[in-house]
């Protein structure tokens, strides 16, 4: 399982080195603090990892793609315990909604602008529904690309399995990580969960925020699959398999998933949104 999930990123990140081509070059960085947005992408790019991840782990490729795109992108490791600092997206959703806050503000500081973009996959998925609505900075906010988000709690028992499927480098930390302060995300996103009935009461969708969301109908993670969706006006929700039929790709591999990429590259630049040839992902 370990060798299949690393050699993922590792043909993506060689598929997007030779075929990105950058839209708006002069605008493109990543985690570059003297990136200015262009005219074309003027919203700042906010990536937010899976439970167990870190910045640099889950949708650091998808954000290299999308910075060769012209766009300023940005990611955080979020939700990590202290003496852990390796393992993100542990704490209580609460705690990193508000820490994600903080960060975007930078952002926003950092760059002058006015709104950033967010783009999550898993439990980052949830947490760019869950920022706008309980931060009180929905204003700040353009455009959502969720990925494969429990909006609606999970029934997937093992949630601390994620930790370990994300975290791959650092398998071993996170079993310290979990033996030593636990996993109070795991339980904030199960169906039940507080932070899930915090999501789920009244609208999730905030005005004026663009929202799509993208999961896959073999993701064996976040289940059943329909949970991903947002049934709100104004809210777009997709399979990735109802673009390509074919593509098997699973949980872990939509973060990965080449025809996941152009789904988040046109939700994010709708108006220049571009036709692709499906590629099959992985299926775990």
């Amino acid at each position: 399982m370990r060798k299949r999930l690393l050699v993922i990123p590792a043909l993506a990140a060689l598929v997007t080195a030779l075929f990105a081509a950058p839209a708006d070059a002069a605008g493109g960085g990543v985690n570059d603090s003297s990136c200015r947005p262009g005219a074309a992408h003027p919203r700042p790019v906010v990536f937010l990892h899976g439970l167990g991840a870190t910045s640099y782990e889950d949708l650091n490729f998808l954000q290299a793609s999308v910075a060769a795109q012209g766009y300023c992108t940005y990611s955080p490791t979020y939700g990590a315990y202290p003496g852990f600092d390796l393992v993100g997206g542990l704490r209580p959703i609460a705690d990193s909604a508000a820490e994600i806050k903080q960060f975007i503000d930078s952002v926003l500081a950092e760059t002058g602008a006015s709104q950033v973009d967010l783009v999550g996959h898993s439990e980052g998925g949830f947490q760019s529904l869950y920022v706008p609505k309980t931060q009180g900075i929905a204003d700040r906010i353009g455009t959502v690309v969720a990925i494969a988000p429990p909006a609606h709690g999970t029934t997937f028992a093992g949630l601390t399995t994620l930790a370990y499927l994300f975290g791959q480098g650092e398998r071993d930390l996170v079993g310290q990580a979990l033996s030593t302060v636990g996993c109070a995300a795991c339980d904030d996103l199960t169906v039940g969960g507080s932070a899930v009935a915090t999501l789920d009461a009244g609208p999730i969708a905030q005005p004026g925020v663009h929202y799509t969301i993208i999961t896959s109908r073999y993701d064996e993670l976040v289940t059943p699959t329909e949970t991903a969706f947002v049934r709100e006006p104004g809210v777009v929700n997709e399979y990735v398999q109802d673009t390509c039929p074919f593509d098997p790709v699973g949980h872990i591999g939509e973060a990965y998933d080449l025809n996941v990429w152009h789904l988040v590259t046109n939700a994010l630049d709708p108006a220049h949104a571009t036709k692709f040839v499906c590629t099959a992902g992985s299926p775990g």
